[in-house]
């Protein structure tokens, strides 16, 4: 159970730093070409509103998994995962977002992804720390 745990934990790391940073270089080009044609209709916000979210938050789950990295504030990074695959869900399967042809399988993926993301999240909170940048 513990070397499902650690991959799980790895995993969570993996998926939120790779999509935390696709957010963040998105909204930084969105907000270097100074246009607010930035659309995700899975997200609730749109033109600038949805712009400097996505961009705040992105830097806000780098921050939140370089600190659970470590081993500070981790229930923080717990509380990013989850509020990514809640947007993910309530955005992709509780909303009336409709899917462009080939999309509705990535979404599901991400969601799928999003979720185990969550679980690896959830056991980096009792993980311990052996010493200083030890995983």
């Amino acid at each position: 159970m513990g070397v499902l745990r650690t991959l799980l934990r790895f995993f969570s790391y993996l998926f939120h730093g790779l999509l935390a940073l696709l957010l963040l270089a998105i909204s930084s080009l969105t907000l270097i070409t100074g246009g607010n044609n930035l659309h995700l209709g899975m997200l609730p916000w749109t033109g600038s509103t949805l712009t400097l979210v996505v961009f705040f938050g992105s830097l806000f789950g780098l921050v939140t998994l370089l600190l659970a990295i470590r081993g500070k504030l981790r229930a923080l990074f717990f509380l990013w995962s989850l509020a990514v695959a809640v947007f993910m869900v309530k955005g992709y399967v509780l909303s009336s977002y409709h899917f462009a042809p080939g999309e509705a399988r990535l979404a599901g993926y991400l969601m799928l992804g999003a979720i185990l993301a969550l679980a690896g999240a959830w056991f980096q909170i009792f993980r311990k720390v052996e010493g200083p940048g030890r995983y």
